[in-house]
């Protein structure tokens, strides 16, 4: 039987007029197969050509049937595809203008700080389970890319199923509906990636996940004022953000950065909370604030929005969030459960979860 290549050789021996290069080298032999003696392929030309091509195809079957093993060729011409005028550009798609909504999501509220370590995954945590056990159908997205803690938080593992390579099916545990870029990753890999990649991944986990009918969806935003709160904020519809802090002074010079990040992008300000506000003695049951006490109820009403709760700094919300049940789950008549509760119930109180 005939080879491709000896078809491609025979080929190469006919020349194209207008280029002067055989016809292989000039581009205009496509689409060639060469399948049990049966020889196809296609000549692209210029239209206003065809005449003068017809002896060039002519002479190409010609050769190519006199091959050992060929029993049979077909050789069509087809013109190149027209090219719009030069002052005519083909249009793309219009492309959705404005932030857009997640379908089926009732709210978007972002979760954030102007700084790591202030416990803002905790809180986001927390106060999910809170909403959850006030009745509302709630959803929580970890798209703090770099150090994804969510998983680990709400005793979530394993890898989320997709049943269509498209979508993503959300994970779900103490009532609440999740999803972690931590779940795609092993625990202990860093995930190093650039702006762009960022972006993508919050776009996919936003727009691919089935998060199904929620009454709210909770953004646990990275720290900082970069590439992720950006792209949330224009390119989502959000209906507000709160803004996490330690009462300490240097907390609250980055948390006004972040707040002014979001008054800059016109989202509103749903207010903020004091975490690690206060720490009571297990033995002696003293009083004593270790981040100081009182500077995010005072820059809350600078800014004229709500102070939502005062969290205490206690032993216990940090050994039940390592455990994977938020302390508002494993010891939910407790004062620090209660301090996370009066933030869901004055959330809910005002429409905006």
């Amino acid at each position: 039987m005939a080879t491709r290549e000896a078809v491609l050789a025979a080929l190469k021996t006919i020349t194209d007029p207008a280029s002067g290069q055989d016809i292989v080298s000039a581009g205009i032999t496509r689409a060639l197969t060469v399948d049990q003696g049966t020889v196809r392929f296609v000549m692209e030309i210029d239209g206003a050509r065809a005449e003068a091509m017809e002896p060039v195809r002519a002479e190409a079957e010609a050769k190519i049937r006199a091959l050992d093993g060929v029993q049979s060729v077909s050789a069509m011409m087809t013109a190149h595809a027209a090219k719009a005028p030069p002052d005519l550009k083909p249009q793309r798609k219009a492309e959705p203008q404005g932030p857009q909504s997640v379908p089926g999501v009732d709210r978007i509220v972002a979760v954030a700080s102007g700084k790591g370590g202030v416990g803002k995954s905790t809180v986001s945590a927390n106060l999910a389970c809170a909403l959850a056990a006030e009745g509302r159908r709630v959803g929580l997205l970890d798209a703090d890319v770099y150090g994804p803690s969510q998983p680990r938080m709400l005793g979530v593992s394993g890898r989320p199923a997709s049943p269509d390579g498209k979508t993503i099916l959300p994970m779900r545990n103490h009532g609440v509906t999740m999803m972690s870029i931590g779940l795609m990753t092993n625990e202990d890999q860093a995930v190093v990636w650039r702006g762009p990649m960022l972006m993508g991944a919050l776009q996919q986990m936003m727009n691919q996940v089935q998060w199904g009918a929620l009454d709210v969806l909770l953004v646990d935003l990275p720290p900082g004022t970069g590439d992720v709160q950006l792209t949330l904020t224009q390119k989502f519809a959000l209906d507000g953000a709160i803004i996490v802090s330690t009462p300490q002074d240097v907390a609250l010079l980055d948390a006004r950065k972040g707040i002014d990040m979001f008054v800059q992008m016109k989202t509103p300000i749903l207010g903020m909370i004091e975490n690690m506000s206060t720490h009571i003695c297990s033995n002696c049951g003293h009083e004593e604030h270790v981040f100081g006490h009182g500077g995010v109820t005072a820059e809350a009403a600078k800014l004229g929005v709500p102070l939502l709760g005062e969290i205490p700094l206690h032993l216990d919300i940090r050994m039940a969030a390592d455990g994977g049940a938020p302390i508002v789950v494993s010891k939910p008549d407790s004062a620090q459960a209660q301090a996370f509760r009066s933030v869901a119930r004055a959330l809910v109180d005002g429409g905006q979860a």
